[in-house]
């Protein structure tokens, strides 16, 4: 197994997304790249944490591969939105992706590369590339939310 570390605004709708990906085996919504240990769901909010909604990504790269995982990436999100995903404003809704090792940092900065080239984007891409920071489980009431609450609750926000 492996894992990724993803943001793309609302943790929620992207959890959602990937849990859709063949290959992936678990996820997990979270908050990482701040200075708050184990910040709490209001902290982050608040913006003065410097943490991330993010989705830990468990997957057999057997049956998925990491360039899969960032095409899923950039397709549900803008990534030419600084700190924002449509109605959710603020740093903890930035785009990032957190590589766990040299091999992800070099296919994430070929990839945005990829996309910023592709001409499918009105803007210049602002995704965060980083190294992996401390996760912080989110609260269990985050966790899977839109599979007890509903698929559409966060529709929105998802481009998918």
């Amino acid at each position: 197994m492996a894992e990724a570390t993803f943001a793309a605004g609302c943790f929620w709708g992207i959890e959602a997304a990937f849990r859709r990906v063949e290959g992936v085996t678990a996820t997990q919504v979270g908050y990482t790249g701040g200075t708050t240990d184990a910040p709490t769901y209001e902290q982050v909010c608040s913006g003065r944490t410097g943490h991330a909604e993010a989705v830990r990504v468990s997957f057999d790269p057997g049956l998925v591969g990491y360039d899969e995982l960032l095409s899923v990436f950039w397709s549900i999100h803008d990534p030419t939105q600084l700190n924002r995903q449509g109605a959710d404003v603020g740093t903890q809704y930035r785009s990032a992706v957190f590589f766990h090792d040299p091999d992800q940092e070099a296919a994430a900065r070929e990839s945005k590369a990829e996309q910023q080239a592709s001409g499918r984007l009105h803007g210049e891409i602002v995704t965060e590339i980083t190294p992996a920071a401390p996760f912080h489980p989110a609260e269990d009431y985050h966790q899977q939310y839109l599979a007890k609450h509903g698929e559409d609750a966060c529709s929105s926000t998802i481009r998918r």
